[in-house]
């Protein structure tokens, strides 16, 4: 189904960087009240590869699904793709991950793809892409019902980002019952796990708890 992305760069009296989405219907647009839904109703449950992020743009929280694929380099110098992504942020968080995480991504060619056609500039979203990287090198499935965000530093620290209640709160709307934030956030709430980290070496430990716990 055809949609349109609409987004403001500058308003003078506003937020910058809305973004309304539309879907081209026989009588023409119509807005897709929620992004976060028509974002997420096409993808893959329980693979490799991907994690769900919440960002805001403009005044609204966003859930999108960011998306890795790592395979073997077969050219002298490894490709690195992004889109939706800054490719200069993505090789900061490949050399984040080696540095931390023992993972080598040195002879391996990178794809980066942000699901919906969304551009992500905010830092928030730095822990996903690391998340879905991890995953597809390592094989490891990504809960379905996980949502993670907070912003990658040089030394591997998870930094927590603004606005943390209301990206909990359209986490909570749309189902999800995991998040992965930094430890900075000591907000706790019922109707969602919060799982805080203080550095990226901690993300493989988690995710294999989450999915030994799935499967027992």
């Amino acid at each position: 189904m055809p949609y349109r992305i609409l987004r403001s760069i500058k308003n003078r009296y506003g937020s910058t960087n809305e973004i309304c989405v539309f879907k081209m219907t026989d009588s023409g647009l119509k807005e897709i009240q929620n992004p976060s839904s028509m974002l997420l109703s096409d993808r893959t449950m329980n693979i490799c590869g991907t994690c769900i992020t919440c960002v805001i743009e403009g005044s609204r929280p966003i859930l999108t699904e960011v998306q890795a694929l790592v395979t073997k380099t077969h050219f002298g110098n490894p490709r690195r793709v992004a889109n939706g992504f800054d490719y200069n942020r993505l090789c900061l968080i490949l050399a984040v991950l080696e540095k931390y995480t023992n993972l080598y991504y040195s002879n391996m060619d990178v794809y980066i793809n942000i699901v919906g056609g969304l551009k992500l500039a905010e830092r928030a979203s730095d822990l996903s892409i690391a998340i879905a990287l991890i995953s597809a090198l390592k094989d490891i499935i990504i809960p379905h019902n996980l949502v993670a965000f907070g912003e990658l530093g040089l030394s591997g620290e998870i930094r927590s980002v603004s606005r943390f209640c209301e990206r909990v709160t359209e986490i909570i709307l749309l189902g999800f019952e995991y998040c992965i934030v930094s430890t900075n956030h000591n907000n706790q709430n019922k109707q969602v796990h919060i799982l805080g980290i203080k550095n990226i070496s901690e993300i493989i430990r988690i995710l294999s708890n989450l999915n030994t716990s799935k499967n027992s």
